[in-house]
């Protein structure tokens, strides 16, 4: 499970983003989750609820997930399409030179604190 991963990692950004602002607590912590990141919401706000809870400034904290669509572009012919009804051929073109534009990140957003 590398959601727990993920979650001391954000963790750790989140502590340190707070201490540096010198803010007392977080309230709050939104990721953008690509679409094909392989990561599991579900398991994500599970670790997040155990591990802030373990935290001084994040105990409490609500995590919110904000889901970035997968988008892929076709070398063939330019178009850009969605990754996940389409897969890696171009649906306009039929092309399989094809890459991932958008979709597999795990982005910090916004952190709420006070």
């Amino acid at each position: 499970m590398h959601e727990l991963g993920i979650v001391f990692h954000v963790i750790d950004m989140v502590e340190k983003a707070a201490s540096e602002n010198q803010a007392a607590s977080v309230a709050s912590v939104t990721l953008e989750l690509g679409e094909v990141s392989g990561v599991v919401p579900d398991y994500l706000a599970d670790c997040w609820r155990w591990a802030a809870a373990k935290s001084e400034l994040a105990s409490g904290s609500e995590l919110r997930i904000e889901t970035l669509p997968a988008v892929t572009r076709c070398g063939g012919c330019g178009a850009d399409y969605p990754t996940v009804a389409h897969g890696r051929t171009c649906p306009r073109c039929g092309s399989g030179d094809t890459w991932l534009l958008t979709g597999n990140e795990v982005n910090i957003k916004e952190i709420e604190a006070y």
